[in-house]
């Protein structure tokens, strides 16, 4: 059976590996592992050239994590916390998203990824939670991921996916919906109240979660995109 081709966005930094630093095209390899482990072929698109030009030729998108949206594309000024704005990777992967949404393709947005989609819907984004829970759970150091439950929406997607009333997840984001955009419904929450998840209503497989699957052993939301991207 052949594997699905499925598209992974990246980051662009600064990077040092064996004798080199220089800047560099790279994704946290847990992305590609369970793209390949699911049973997919994974493709990194850079942010360069037009990638939504590919949409066509792909079976499945994962929008991965990264820096900070530019506020300015949902009406608001910065705020002081907001940062690692690469407005080159917002204008390919607002591109990359529109196209696959337009074409149906099977479609999983991770942290960022999450958050590009809700605002080129026409959401918005709380730019700094703890000003909004009161704490830092969501993102608890530099370089560290927070373990905290969400609880999927019951008979929404998701809860099929996981099937599980809660689940203890890997969380590393600042930023979280606020207002949501056109056709997206809210289908996981964390306990504060923020939302972990969303779906997108009229569409085959449309499906984003705030938390970070790639970090976890095990991702059942890796395998349902593999599967929904054979041809």
């Amino acid at each position: 059976m052949s594997r699905p081709v499925i598209g992974i966005t990246c980051y662009v930094e600064p990077a040092k590996f064996t004798v080199w630093e220089m800047t560099t095209a790279l994704l946290p390899y847990g992305y590609v592992d369970h793209v390949v482990r699911a049973g997919g072929q994974p493709v990194i698109l850079p942010p360069a050239g037009d990638p939504a030009a590919l949409a066509g030729r792909l079976d499945g998108l994962i929008l991965a994590g990264g820096g900070d949206v530019d506020p300015a594309r949902y009406g608001e000024a910065a705020h002081e916390r907001t940062g690692h704005v690469r407005g080159f990777r917002d204008d390919a992967e607002f591109g990359l998203v529109r196209a696959a949404l337009e074409r149906g393709i099977p479609f999983l947005g991770v942290c960022r990824g999450l958050q590009v989609l809700n605002v080129a819907l026409g959401g918005s984004l709380r730019q700094h939670l703890p000003d909004v829970v009161g704490h830092h759970g969501h993102a608890p150091a530099p370089g560290a991921f927070g373990r905290m439950p969400v609880r999927p929406a019951p008979g929404s997607r998701l809860a099929k996916i996981l099937d599980v009333e809660t689940a203890d997840v890997a969380h590393y984001h600042h930023q979280a919906a606020d207002r949501l955009g056109a056709g997206l419904t809210a289908t996981a929450h964390a306990d504060d109240g923020t939302v972990e998840a969303v779906e997108l209503e009229d569409h085959p497989f449309a499906l984003a979660v705030q938390w970070h699957p790639e970090a976890d052993d095990e991702s059942p939301l890796f395998e349902e995109l593999v599967r929904r991207s054979r041809p």
